[in-house]
C-alpha cells in the first residue's frame, strides 16, 4: 500500500513511515554493506533478535520491514495486554502456518511466565521473535530467552539524521509537500523531540496545522514551535520530554523530603502508563545516592520493593511503591557517599599510574614475598579493636580525604570513630 496515497487523518510518522530498508535513516551499524541485518536479509535469513534502544529510532519500522524482505508474515503483540493465552494461541496458529514474525513493543514489560510461553517457538523455529524494549534486555529480558535472540543497539539518531526526517517529511508527504513550509528553527523542533523521530515528526505536524489552510507561506519559527509544544504537549508522554520531567520532579520530591508531592508524581506517573519496575529501579538508585549512609536501610527497602514489583505486577504493586515512597521521603537523607564514589574515580584516573604499595600487594609465592609483597603489612585482627594506624594508599596521595560524612546521626557516629582511628572524619 503507498502510504503517500493515505488519508492525513493518519499520525504524520506513519504517513512517512519507510517502505524499505534503504530508505531507513539511521542505525547504518546493522543496515550497512557490512551490517549483520543486511546480510542476513540477502541470505534470506532472519534470526530472533531484541533491539535495545531509546524511543523513537526505527524499532517497529525495522521489525516490519525485516518481515517484508523475508517475504513472512508480522504478527504484532502488545506487552500491555497480552497475556499467556495469547501467547500460546499463538503458536498454536504458527504451528499450521509459515512460519511468522512476531513482533512484541516493550518486551520488557512480558513477566517472566509471559517470556518463558515464548521460549517454546523461538526454539522449534515455529516463530521468529524480534522484541523492542528502551531497558537494558540483561536485566528485564530472561536469560533462556536472552540466550536464543540476538540482541542488537540501536544507537540515537544524530543531528543530521532528523534534520534528514524533517526533510524527507517535507518533500514525500502528500500533505506537507503542497505547502509552502519554512523550518527557520529546526534545532528547537530537535532539542523538543530530545531525539524521537516519531515525537520530531509529530511536533512537526501539530506546528504546520497552526496555520490556516490557505496561508501562503508557513513560518515555523521559535515562537511557533514553542506556543504549539507548550499547547499540546500538556499529557504525560512516556517516551517524550515531559516523561523526564515527572520523573525529575518525583526525584527531586523524595530529595527534598516531601511525601505528599512524590506520591503525587509516582501517582502521575502509574496514571500515564509508565513501567512500575521503572518507577523502582529510580528509587533503588536515589536510596543510595539521595540517602545513603543516613539510613542504610533504605536501600534495602528499595531492592525489595524492586523485587517485589518485578514478581507482583500492577496494580498490586502500587501498595509497595507507595510504602517505600513515603519511607524513602520521610528518611533522613545524605549524598556524602555518591559525592565520595565521584571524587574517587576522578582520583582514580589522574592517578592511574601510581604502583600498589608493596605491603599491600598480594603474595601467594615465596618469590614474590622475596620481592618485598606483603612484607610490613600489619593484620588488623591482630590488635585491639581490630585497627591499627597504617598507609592504605600510595604514597603521593597518602593525605587524600574522599569520604566526608553528612550531618546525621548515623555518618557522626561513624565519623567520631573514624576520627579517633585516623585523625580525621
Amino acid at each position: 500500500m503507498n502510504r503517500l496515497s493515505e488519508p492525513n487523518t493518519i499520525p504524520l510518522p506513519e504517513r512517512v513511515r519507510p517502505c524499505s530498508l534503504h530508505e531507513v535513516i539511521g542505525q547504518q551499524h546493522l543496515l550497512g554493506e557490512q551490517g549483520p541485518l543486511k546480510q542476513w536479509i540477502d541470505q534470506g535469513h532472519l534470526p530472533s533478535m531484541i533491539f535495545w534502544g531509546p524511543p523513537g529510532v526505527g524499532k517497529t519500522t525495522l521489525a516490519l520491514l525485516l518481515a517484508e524482505a523475508v517475504d513472512r508474515p508480522l504478527i504484532s503483540l502488545s506487552a500491555i495486554s497480552s497475556g499467556v493465552k495469547d501467547i500460546r494461541e499463538l503458536l498454536n496458529q504458527s504451528a499450521m502456518l509459515a512460519p511468522p514474525v512476531v513482533f512484541i513493543d516493550e518486551i520488557h514489560r512480558f513477566n517472566k511466565t509471559q517470556q518463558d510461553a515464548l521460549l517454546a517457538g523461538v526454539e522449534k523455529g515455529s516463530m521468529t521473535l524480534i522484541g523492542a524494549t528502551t531497558e537494558n534486555p540483561s536485566f528485564e529480558v530472561n536469560n533462556a530467552l536472552l540466550s536464543r535472540c540476538q540482541v542488537f543497539t540501536l544507537q540515537p539518531l544524530s543531528r543530521d539524521e532528523l534534520l534528514a526526517v524533517i526533510q524527507r517529511a517535507l518533500k514525500t508527504d502528500v500533505t506537507l509537500a503542497q505547502k509552502n513550509i519554512e523550518v527557520v528553527d529546526a534545532d528547537v523542533l530537535l532539542e523538543l523531540s530530545g531525539g524521537d523521530a516519531r515525537k520530531l515528526l509529530n511536533l512537526l505536524d501539530l506546528c504546520v496545522n497552526t496555520f490556516p489552510h490557505d496561508a501562503d507561506v508557513l513560518r515555523l519559527d521559535r515562537d511557533v514551535i514553542l506556543k504549539t509544544a507548550q499547547q499540546n504537549i500538556a499529557r504525560y508522554d512516556q517516551s517524550g520530554d515531559l516523561h523526564y520531567d515527572i520523573i525529575s520532579a518525583f526525584i527531586k520530591s523524595v530529595r527534598g523530603s516531601d511525601p505528599d508531592a512524590a506520591l503525587y508524581w509516582v501517582a502521575r506517573m502509574i496514571k500515564g502508563g509508565e513501567d512500575p519496575v521503572f518507577i523502582a529501579r529510580r528509587m533503588l538508585i536515589l536510596a543510595s545516592e539521595d540517602i545513603g549512609n543516613a539510613n542504610p536501610n533504605a536501600l534495602l527497602l528499595a531492592g525489595e520493593c524492586f523485587r517485589a514489583v518485578q514478581a507482583i505486577g500492577y496494580p498490586e504493586c502500587r501498595i509497595i511503591l507507595g510504602q517505600t515512597v513515603v519511607y524513602l521521603a520521610t528518611s533522613a537523607k545524605s549524598n556524602s557517599t555518591y559525592n565520595a564514589i565521584n571524587a574517587a574515580l576522578v582520583l582514580a584516573e589522574k592517578t592511574a599510574h601510581l604502583p600498589v604499595p608493596l605491603h599491600l600487594r598480594n603474595a601467594p609465592t615465596e618469590f614474590l614475598k622475596g620481592q618485598g609483597h606483603a612484607s610490613g603489612y600489619l593484620y588488623a585482627h591482630d590488635y585491639p579493636k581490630h585497627f591499627v594506624r597504617q598507609a592504605f594508599l600510595p604514597p603521593e596521595i597518602a593525605d587524600t580525604v574522599l569520604y566526608k560524612a553528612a550531618d546525621n546521626v548515623h555518618e557522626q557516629r561513624t565519623a567520631q570513630v573514624q576520627q579517633e582511628r585516623w585523625g580525621r572524619t
